[in-house]
């Protein structure tokens, strides 16, 4: 692939950094040839101050149609693993870390294929915006593609997933994908695989709760100190 079909996402990136300016500005990104035969960008769901956010790998079909993220088959997977794992789907905030569909056609139908190493580089500054306005206190990588994009290296799953790691001061937890499990549905080792990623959902979400309380009390002090010292001044 040709450099100049990938030019990258940063010169589509808006000067005002905030939510609706982001998803406002993604749909006229230009940054791979994706663009050409998806429906429409699919940015995000969720709020800025969110203390947890999923990454993805890209939308699927449904995501493609609807123009929301985690909304087909593989989507209903991830909430009712959120559900059990006592997480509210509206408190955390859901992206891909590519932003367009990858597939081909077979008939009349959209067959997935992976994003390239280049897809994901090339769509990664909207990932780092995102980071940036968000500013979550956990990042779960869905799958090998999210943890290339997140952590900026190849990741193995079956190696990584589950433990707490550092990069760029966040904390990143990688595990499976929900397309993963939905392979697994009739299978002997669906229970294990569900139970392992509610799991691993769970130690984000404590993670999370952790780093959120703990800069709630950071913040607390801080203005109970500077009231201390306005006092004092007076």
């Amino acid at each position: 692939m040709a450099d100049e079909e990938r030019p990258g996402a940063e010169r589509f990136l808006p000067a005002g950094r905030d939510l609706p300016a982001l998803r406002a500005a993604a749909a006229g990104c230009r940054g791979c040839e994706l663009y050409r035969d998806a429906t429409q960008v699919v940015f995000s769901s969720g709020r800025a101050g969110t203390p947890l956010m999923l990454v993805g790998e890209q939308p699927g079909d449904r995501e493609d149609i609807e123009g929301e993220p985690f909304v087909g088959p593989a989507g209903r997977i991830l909430d009712q693993a959120l559900g059990d794992a006592g997480i509210q789907r509206t408190d955390v905030y859901l992206t891909n870390a590519v932003k367009h569909f990858r597939f081909h056609r077979q008939g009349k139908r959209r067959i997935h294929e992976k994003p390239a190493v280049g897809n994901i580089v090339a769509c990664h500054p909207w990932l780092e915006a995102e980071f940036g306005v968000v500013r979550p206190r956990v990042v779960v990588c869905l799958g090998a593609t999210a943890g290339r994009s997140v952590l900026g290296r190849a990741v193995r799953i079956g190696e990584e997933r589950g433990k707490l790691q550092e990069a760029d001061g966040r904390s990143v937890l990688v595990t499976t994908h929900p397309s993963a499990l939905l392979r697994l549905r009739d299978d002997p080792g669906w229970d294990a695989a569900y139970d392992a990623f509610v799991a691993d959902l769970e130690t984000a979400a404590r993670a999370a709760a952790r780093a959120a309380a703990r800069a709630t009390g950071e913040a607390t002090a801080q203005a109970t100190g500077e009231a201390a010292a306005e006092r004092a001044a007076d």
